[in-house]
């Protein structure tokens, strides 16, 4: 699927209740979780010690930090849409999010997206976009919920 590319609050409008897409599969190996660890400062052993992991852990490996699942989301959602004729774009929120299921070490990821709502508030646009980060060959999602971004429009 290619991405999909919006000039206007119109032809997004017109994506109301429609998948916007999908992104391509992404990675989450031990060093992207090392590194996130560094980031946020979150060692716990369950995401950074893979001996122990094998031992202690229920699923016999290390697993991605929920919020680092969440963090892809960005990157994810670039791969999605392409919104021109923009002055800025800001991140308004998340409502309903839940983590459905921890992600493994080694597990690739994507986005799965659709527009839930669109207002036009004084000419911002507000959009809250359903999504799903699934993990391949998994049934159950990783994450989900409803993101809000206000497109300001030139």
């Amino acid at each position: 699927m290619g991405k999909l590319v919006i000039n206007s609050y119109d032809e997004f409008a017109a994506y109301l209740g429609k998948d916007l897409g999908y992104s391509d599969w992404l990675l989450l190996d031990q060093e992207r979780i090392n590194l996130f660890a560094d980031a946020t400062l979150d060692h716990q052993w369950i995401h950074v010690d893979v001996n122990r992991a094998k031992v202690e852990s229920p699923y016999k490996s290390t697993i991605a930090h929920g919020y680092l699942t969440l963090s892809v989301l960005p990157y994810l959602w670039d791969q999605i849409i392409e919104v021109n004729n923009i002055k800025m774009l800001v991140n308004y929120g998340m409502d309903k999010m839940r983590f459905g299921q921890p992600v493994i070490t080694g597990s690739r990821v994507r986005l799965v997206t659709k527009l839930h709502n669109i207002q036009n508030l004084r000419g911002i646009c507000k959009t809250e976009i359903e999504f799903k980060i699934e993990i391949e060959n998994q049934r159950k999602p990783a994450l989900e919920g409803i993101a809000s971004f206000l497109y300001y429009f030139n």
